[in-house]
């Protein structure tokens, strides 16, 4: 069923605008009417990168006459294989600012707003107010429930997606919708999966052009809501397997047992990122990449384990490292074969996963065992600059 538009229409087009948007204004379902509510339409969009950069070129591109952008971060060149809004020139500089001039370029009739600041429960309420509608296109859980419970007290509806590998998925969300049609987020999810469940796509990657086919659904929900036009995703969840070419879609119904939200929490200790019996393994039994060079230069006899997964390991390693994936030392397969005679050292990607075994270890009567504070990426950049980074 459609719902109402979202905004009231701009007053109206100027000459130039009906040149751009032409081929909008030809459709019968968008016409003047649907233009100018584009036009006056405010949206904000969380997070300048996969998604983010996709669904911001198109924003701009359909005359959404004022985006906001909520990004910290700075281009990195691992970020240009899906990050479409950036280029080459722009690696080291703020997103937020390299989204704007990307959109500029596209469409100058925008006004952009730039939020360069990490979101969470002091800032989130205050930067919401001022839009019609979000768009969330962060990486994390932490974030999506913050957005979603600020989005919530505010009434705001909202577009979210998420991609991983060769899958995304997409739906919308707003609680209060008319005709008793209100859903949001964690009747979907009503809690985060366990610490380390799920990896991120830093981990477990994403193929670059997902980004665009996700990133595209959220526009297209965006543009629907905004002028009220077609059905939107509100209560269905779209599923997108890009190896099978399939889309297949699931109904979400409100969850009759949800708790009402009245506030905002602390979203990093609801969500974790390491489980508590990893921080409490790491607690006094992390060293850094320095120390681990420290220990190869004074001879030192020691196992020093991988637990990455066996393609990480051929992008980068280092020299003397034993691959044992986290998985294999969580389910106590791999025990068997970590020497009890000699000290160990397990080391990740970046430090998390390797807290996690280092539990495990700990557990199995391993006591000494030790891992490396940001895993491989802090050896490159502290102690071999000439190693690969993913």
């Amino acid at each position: 069923m459609a719902l109402p538009p979202l905004v009231e229409p701009a007053a109206e087009l100027t000459k130039d605008e009906v040149a751009r948007y032409s081929r909008h204004l030809i459709i019968p379902d968008v016409g003047m009417d649907g233009q100018k509510r584009l036009k006056n339409a405010k949206v904000l969009v969380v997070g300048a990168g996969g998604l983010g950069s996709p669904a911001l070129l198109y924003l701009a591109a359909a005359g959404v006459g004022t985006l906001g952008i909520v990004e910290f971060d700075e281009v990195d060149e691992s970020n240009l294989q899906r990050q479409v809004i950036h280029g080459v020139s722009d690696v080291g500089r703020p997103k937020g600012e390299s989204a704007r001039d990307s959109i500029r370029e596209i469409n100058p009739f925008v006004e952009v707003r730039l939020h360069p600041v990490r979101l969470d429960s002091e800032n989130v309420l205050d930067i919401f107010r001022d839009y019609d509608l979000i768009l969330d296109g962060t990486d994390n859980f932490a974030t999506r429930y913050l957005v979603n419970d600020a989005a919530v007290l505010l009434g705001k509806p909202y577009v979210w997606g998420s991609i991983f590998r060769f899958e995304g998925q997409a739906s919308v969300f707003w609680e209060d919708a008319p005709n008793g049609q209100g859903l949001n987020y964690r009747d979907l999810y009503p809690e985060p999966p366990p610490p380390g469940m799920v990896p991120s796509c830093a981990e477990g990657g994403v193929l670059g052009v997902l980004c665009a086919s996700i990133g595209s659904i959220m526009v297209t929900e965006a543009i629907k809501l905004l002028t009220g036009i077609g059905e939107p995703l509100l209560g269905r969840l779209m599923v997108y397997d890009a190896l099978e070419m399939s889309y297949r879609t699931i109904r979400i119904r409100k969850d009759p047992e949800a708790q009402k939200i009245t506030e905002l929490i602390d979203y990093d200790a609801f969500c974790g990122v390491v489980s508590d019996d990893a921080q409490n393994a790491a607690a006094g039994h992390t060293i850094t990449a320095t120390e681990l060079k420290e220990m190869f230069d004074a001879g030192k006899d020691f196992a020093l384990i991988d637990v990455r997964e066996p393609h990480e390991y051929e992008i980068v390693r280092i020299e003397g490292a034993t691959l044992i994936p986290k998985d294999r030392i969580l389910s106590g397969e791999a025990l068997a074969e970590i020497p009890q005679d000699k000290p160990v050292v397990l080391h990740c990607k970046s430090g998390a996963r390797s807290a996690e075994a280092l539990a495990a270890l700990h557990q199995a009567g391993f006591r000494d065992a030790v891992h490396v504070g940001g895993g491989v990426l802090a050896w490159a950049k502290q102690v071999d600059p000439s190693l690969p980074t993913y």
